[in-house]
Protein backbone atom coordinates (compact mmCIF):
# COMPACT_ATOMS: atom_id res chain seq x y z
CA UNK A 1 0.00 0.00 0.00
CA UNK A 2 1.38 3.42 -0.96
CA UNK A 3 1.90 5.99 1.75
CA UNK A 4 -0.48 8.95 1.70
CA UNK A 5 1.03 12.33 1.05
CA UNK A 6 1.21 14.88 3.85
CA UNK A 7 -1.35 16.99 1.96
CA UNK A 8 -3.91 14.18 1.91
CA UNK A 9 -3.38 13.44 5.60
CA UNK A 10 -3.91 17.10 6.46
CA UNK A 11 -7.04 17.28 4.29
CA UNK A 12 -8.53 14.20 5.98
CA UNK A 13 -7.73 15.58 9.40
CA UNK A 14 -9.42 18.88 8.55
CA UNK A 15 -12.51 17.06 7.28
CA UNK A 16 -12.72 15.09 10.52
CA UNK A 17 -12.47 18.28 12.57
CA UNK A 18 -15.24 19.94 10.56
CA UNK A 19 -17.50 16.89 10.88
CA UNK A 20 -16.96 16.80 14.63
CA UNK A 21 -17.63 20.52 14.98
CA UNK A 22 -20.92 20.36 13.11
CA UNK A 23 -22.00 17.13 14.77
CA UNK A 24 -22.65 15.45 11.41
CA UNK A 25 -20.41 12.70 10.15
CA UNK A 26 -19.89 11.85 6.50
CA UNK A 27 -21.74 8.57 7.10
CA UNK A 28 -24.79 10.05 8.82
CA UNK A 29 -26.86 12.89 7.48
CA UNK A 30 -28.13 15.36 10.03
CA UNK A 31 -31.75 15.16 11.16
CA UNK A 32 -34.03 18.18 11.41
CA UNK A 33 -37.23 18.55 13.46
CA UNK A 34 -39.73 19.19 10.66
CA UNK A 35 -40.55 17.97 7.18
CA UNK A 36 -42.00 20.37 4.63
CA UNK A 37 -44.52 18.34 2.67
CA UNK A 38 -45.83 20.96 0.24
CA UNK A 39 -45.84 24.70 -0.31
CA UNK A 40 -48.31 25.90 -2.90
CA UNK A 41 -50.87 28.64 -3.53
CA UNK A 42 -54.33 27.67 -2.42
CA UNK A 43 -57.26 28.38 -0.14
CA UNK A 44 -56.20 27.79 3.46
CA UNK A 45 -59.41 26.07 4.57
CA UNK A 46 -59.34 23.78 1.53
CA UNK A 47 -55.77 22.70 2.26
CA UNK A 48 -56.71 21.93 5.88
CA UNK A 49 -59.56 19.71 4.70
CA UNK A 50 -57.43 18.02 2.05
CA UNK A 51 -54.67 17.34 4.57
CA UNK A 52 -57.08 15.82 7.07
CA UNK A 53 -58.55 13.56 4.39
CA UNK A 54 -55.13 12.46 3.16
CA UNK A 55 -54.05 11.52 6.68
CA UNK A 56 -57.13 9.45 7.45
CA UNK A 57 -56.97 7.71 4.08
CA UNK A 58 -53.36 6.79 4.88
CA UNK A 59 -54.49 5.00 8.05
CA UNK A 60 -53.76 7.67 10.65
CA UNK A 61 -56.32 8.46 13.35
CA UNK A 62 -56.95 12.12 14.11
CA UNK A 63 -56.46 12.55 17.86
CA UNK A 64 -57.30 16.24 17.89
CA UNK A 65 -57.06 19.53 16.03
CA UNK A 66 -55.78 22.92 17.12
CA UNK A 67 -56.88 26.01 15.17
CA UNK A 68 -53.97 28.15 16.34
CA UNK A 69 -55.07 31.19 14.36
CA UNK A 70 -56.90 32.13 11.17
CA UNK A 71 -53.70 31.26 9.29
CA UNK A 72 -52.38 28.25 11.25
CA UNK A 73 -54.00 24.90 11.99
CA UNK A 74 -52.51 21.76 13.57
CA UNK A 75 -53.87 18.26 13.04
CA UNK A 76 -52.54 15.73 15.56
CA UNK A 77 -52.55 12.09 14.44
CA UNK A 78 -51.61 8.76 15.91
CA UNK A 79 -51.40 5.15 14.74
CA UNK A 80 -50.77 1.63 16.01
CA UNK A 81 -47.11 1.97 15.06
CA UNK A 82 -46.69 5.23 16.99
CA UNK A 83 -48.47 3.95 20.10
CA UNK A 84 -46.66 0.62 19.89
CA UNK A 85 -43.20 2.19 19.95
CA UNK A 86 -44.28 4.59 22.69
CA UNK A 87 -45.31 1.62 24.82
CA UNK A 88 -41.79 0.20 24.72
CA UNK A 89 -40.16 3.27 26.23
CA UNK A 90 -40.27 4.88 29.66
CA UNK A 91 -42.16 8.15 29.21
CA UNK A 92 -42.57 7.20 25.54
CA UNK A 93 -46.03 8.72 25.39
CA UNK A 94 -44.53 11.98 24.17
CA UNK A 95 -43.73 10.20 20.89
CA UNK A 96 -47.16 8.66 20.34
CA UNK A 97 -48.32 11.35 17.91
CA UNK A 98 -47.28 13.25 14.80
CA UNK A 99 -48.23 16.92 14.60
CA UNK A 100 -49.16 18.13 11.11
CA UNK A 101 -49.43 21.87 10.50
CA UNK A 102 -51.11 23.86 7.75
CA UNK A 103 -49.84 27.45 7.74
CA UNK A 104 -50.53 30.41 5.49
CA UNK A 105 -47.15 31.98 4.78
CA UNK A 106 -47.27 34.89 2.38
CA UNK A 107 -48.91 33.82 -0.85
CA UNK A 108 -48.51 30.11 -0.23
CA UNK A 109 -49.86 27.50 2.16
CA UNK A 110 -47.27 25.28 3.81
CA UNK A 111 -48.03 21.76 5.00
CA UNK A 112 -45.35 20.47 7.39
CA UNK A 113 -45.09 17.79 10.04
CA UNK A 114 -42.84 16.70 12.87
CA UNK A 115 -40.05 14.46 11.61
CA UNK A 116 -40.61 10.93 13.04
CA UNK A 117 -36.86 10.24 13.11
CA UNK A 118 -36.15 13.44 15.05
CA UNK A 119 -38.95 12.78 17.54
CA UNK A 120 -37.97 9.14 18.06
CA UNK A 121 -34.48 10.20 19.05
CA UNK A 122 -35.09 13.43 20.94
CA UNK A 123 -37.82 11.66 22.98
CA UNK A 124 -35.56 8.60 23.40
CA UNK A 125 -37.98 6.04 21.98
CA UNK A 126 -36.88 2.44 21.61
CA UNK A 127 -36.92 2.84 17.82
CA UNK A 128 -38.35 4.96 15.04
CA UNK A 129 -41.98 3.89 14.45
CA UNK A 130 -41.93 1.54 11.50
CA UNK A 131 -43.51 2.78 8.29
CA UNK A 132 -44.69 6.12 9.69
CA UNK A 133 -42.27 8.33 7.75
CA UNK A 134 -43.06 6.51 4.50
CA UNK A 135 -46.81 6.75 5.10
CA UNK A 136 -46.59 10.49 5.78
CA UNK A 137 -44.52 11.05 2.64
CA UNK A 138 -46.98 9.10 0.52
CA UNK A 139 -49.99 10.88 1.98
CA UNK A 140 -48.69 14.44 2.16
CA UNK A 141 -45.40 14.65 0.29
CA UNK A 142 -41.83 15.39 1.30
CA UNK A 143 -39.88 18.33 -0.12
CA UNK A 144 -37.24 18.84 2.54
CA UNK A 145 -36.42 18.69 6.22
CA UNK A 146 -36.01 21.99 8.03
CA UNK A 147 -35.66 23.59 11.42
CA UNK A 148 -31.95 23.02 12.11
CA UNK A 149 -29.33 24.42 9.75
CA UNK A 150 -26.65 21.79 10.30
CA UNK A 151 -28.82 18.94 11.52
CA UNK A 152 -28.17 16.58 14.40
CA UNK A 153 -27.15 12.95 14.51
CA UNK A 154 -29.37 10.41 16.28
CA UNK A 155 -26.75 10.12 19.01
CA UNK A 156 -26.72 13.86 19.58
CA UNK A 157 -30.51 14.02 19.79
CA UNK A 158 -30.63 11.31 22.45
CA UNK A 159 -28.56 13.54 24.71
CA UNK A 160 -29.89 16.86 23.40
CA UNK A 161 -30.02 20.03 25.42
CA UNK A 162 -29.78 23.63 24.28
CA UNK A 163 -26.55 24.42 26.08
CA UNK A 164 -24.65 23.83 29.30
CA UNK A 165 -26.83 23.94 32.44
CA UNK A 166 -30.02 23.59 30.38
CA UNK A 167 -32.35 20.61 31.04
CA UNK A 168 -32.37 17.32 29.17
CA UNK A 169 -35.35 15.15 28.15
CA UNK A 170 -35.00 13.07 31.31
CA UNK A 171 -35.29 16.13 33.53
CA UNK A 172 -39.02 16.89 33.32
CA UNK A 173 -41.03 19.05 35.69
CA UNK A 174 -43.25 17.02 38.01
CA UNK A 175 -46.52 18.94 38.15
CA UNK A 176 -48.12 16.61 40.67
CA UNK A 177 -48.16 13.13 42.19
CA UNK A 178 -51.27 11.08 42.88
CA UNK A 179 -52.14 7.71 44.41
CA UNK A 180 -52.88 6.16 41.02
CA UNK A 181 -52.83 6.76 37.30
CA UNK A 182 -56.62 6.96 37.26
CA UNK A 183 -56.62 9.60 39.99
CA UNK A 184 -54.01 11.67 38.13
CA UNK A 185 -55.92 11.51 34.83
CA UNK A 186 -59.21 12.42 36.49
CA UNK A 187 -57.68 15.43 38.24
CA UNK A 188 -56.03 16.66 35.06
CA UNK A 189 -59.16 16.28 32.97
CA UNK A 190 -61.20 18.17 35.56
CA UNK A 191 -58.63 20.95 35.56
CA UNK A 192 -58.65 21.21 31.79
CA UNK A 193 -62.43 21.32 31.67
CA UNK A 194 -62.49 24.22 34.12
CA UNK A 195 -59.49 26.18 32.85
CA UNK A 196 -59.62 29.47 30.98
CA UNK A 197 -55.83 29.50 30.51
CA UNK A 198 -55.44 26.15 28.77
CA UNK A 199 -57.48 23.94 26.47
CA UNK A 200 -57.33 20.18 25.86
CA UNK A 201 -56.54 19.29 22.24
CA UNK A 202 -56.08 15.52 22.46
CA UNK A 203 -55.58 12.57 24.77
CA UNK A 204 -53.72 9.38 23.86
CA UNK A 205 -53.65 6.33 26.14
CA UNK A 206 -50.58 4.23 25.41
CA UNK A 207 -51.65 0.55 25.30
CA UNK A 208 -50.26 -1.84 27.88
CA UNK A 209 -48.88 0.99 30.03
CA UNK A 210 -49.96 3.53 32.58
CA UNK A 211 -49.16 6.38 30.24
CA UNK A 212 -51.61 8.97 28.97
CA UNK A 213 -50.42 11.98 27.02
CA UNK A 214 -52.46 15.15 26.68
CA UNK A 215 -51.94 17.87 24.10
CA UNK A 216 -52.71 21.24 25.62
CA UNK A 217 -53.11 24.68 24.06
CA UNK A 218 -51.71 27.42 26.30
CA UNK A 219 -53.92 30.47 25.97
CA UNK A 220 -52.52 33.04 28.38
CA UNK A 221 -49.47 34.12 30.34
CA UNK A 222 -45.86 34.58 29.27
CA UNK A 223 -45.81 31.07 27.81
CA UNK A 224 -48.94 31.47 25.69
CA UNK A 225 -48.64 29.76 22.32
CA UNK A 226 -49.31 32.97 20.42
CA UNK A 227 -46.60 34.80 22.37
CA UNK A 228 -43.95 32.14 21.80
CA UNK A 229 -44.78 31.77 18.11
CA UNK A 230 -44.70 35.52 17.45
CA UNK A 231 -41.11 35.76 18.71
CA UNK A 232 -39.62 32.44 17.64
CA UNK A 233 -41.37 31.47 14.40
CA UNK A 234 -40.20 34.19 12.05
CA UNK A 235 -38.41 32.24 9.31
CA UNK A 236 -39.59 31.32 5.83
CA UNK A 237 -40.34 27.76 6.93
CA UNK A 238 -42.97 27.82 9.67
CA UNK A 239 -42.63 25.75 12.86
CA UNK A 240 -46.36 25.68 13.66
CA UNK A 241 -46.16 21.90 14.17
CA UNK A 242 -44.33 22.42 17.45
CA UNK A 243 -47.78 22.91 19.01
CA UNK A 244 -49.56 21.84 21.13
CA UNK A 245 -47.58 21.31 24.34
CA UNK A 246 -47.67 17.89 26.03
CA UNK A 247 -48.53 16.75 29.53
CA UNK A 248 -47.70 13.12 30.31
CA UNK A 249 -49.43 11.14 33.04
CA UNK A 250 -47.11 8.24 33.87
CA UNK A 251 -48.47 6.13 36.69
CA UNK A 252 -49.45 8.61 39.35
CA UNK A 253 -47.05 11.30 38.19
CA UNK A 254 -48.09 14.24 36.03
CA UNK A 255 -45.12 15.48 33.99
CA UNK A 256 -44.25 18.18 31.49
CA UNK A 257 -41.09 18.61 29.51
CA UNK A 258 -39.18 21.62 30.76
CA UNK A 259 -39.79 24.63 28.55
CA UNK A 260 -36.06 25.17 28.15
CA UNK A 261 -35.89 21.71 26.58
CA UNK A 262 -39.24 21.52 24.77
CA UNK A 263 -39.01 24.93 23.12
CA UNK A 264 -35.32 24.47 22.30
CA UNK A 265 -35.77 21.11 20.57
CA UNK A 266 -38.57 22.67 18.51
CA UNK A 267 -36.39 25.68 17.60
CA UNK A 268 -32.79 24.43 17.89
CA UNK A 269 -31.40 27.33 15.86
CA UNK A 270 -32.71 29.98 18.24
CA UNK A 271 -30.06 32.50 19.18
CA UNK A 272 -29.56 33.29 22.83
CA UNK A 273 -30.82 36.78 22.10
CA UNK A 274 -34.14 35.44 20.83
CA UNK A 275 -34.34 32.92 23.64
CA UNK A 276 -33.99 35.75 26.15
CA UNK A 277 -37.02 37.48 24.59
CA UNK A 278 -39.10 34.53 25.79
CA UNK A 279 -37.19 34.03 29.03
CA UNK A 280 -40.45 34.06 30.97
CA UNK A 281 -42.09 31.40 28.78
CA UNK A 282 -40.79 28.24 30.52
CA UNK A 283 -42.01 29.38 33.94
CA UNK A 284 -45.20 30.73 32.38
CA UNK A 285 -45.97 27.37 30.78
CA UNK A 286 -45.26 25.52 34.03
CA UNK A 287 -47.52 27.92 35.94
CA UNK A 288 -50.47 27.36 33.59
CA UNK A 289 -50.05 23.59 33.37
CA UNK A 290 -49.36 23.18 37.06
CA UNK A 291 -52.45 25.23 37.81
CA UNK A 292 -54.59 22.56 36.14
CA UNK A 293 -54.03 20.28 39.14
CA UNK A 294 -55.06 22.76 41.84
Amino acid sequence: MRKMSIGIVVALACAAIVATATGVSAKEEGLRPYVLATENPGAFADVVAQTRTALTQAGFAVAGEYPVSAAAHVIVVTSDALRGVAAKSPDGGYGSVVRVAVTQAGGAVQVAYTNPAWMANVYRLAAEPEGVAAALEKALGRREEFGAKSGFTAKELRSYHYMMMMPYFNEPIVLGTFASHADAVAKLEAGLAASKEAKAIYRIDVPGTEQSVFGVAILSGEGADATVLKITDTGARRHTAHLPYEILVAGGRVLMLHGKFRIAQSFPDLTMGTFMKISGAPDGIAKVLGGLLK
